[in-house]
């Protein structure tokens, strides 16, 4: 029956179940994972401001003789 409930509703039961030192290391956790997202999107949105700017360099006469390689 557990399957059945949604995902939130089994981690509550789950975390109910933890004693107080537990779920402090899991409030540890769950901001450690909040910060890896954040530092994957901030990358992700440097990456996507600096692709006009690659482009533009790597996309010149001088080297489009590589892209032939």
């Amino acid at each position: 029956m557990q399957a059945n409930k949604i995902p939130e509703q089994r981690l509550i039961e789950k975390i109910r179940q933890l004693v107080p030192e537990q779920v402090v290391l899991l409030e540890n956790f769950i901001d450690s994972l909040c910060q890896q997202n954040g530092d994957y999107n901030l990358t992700l949105g440097a990456t996507k401001l600096s692709e006009s700017v690659l482009q533009k360099i790597w996309d010149n006469p001088e080297d489009a003789e590589y892209d032939q390689l």
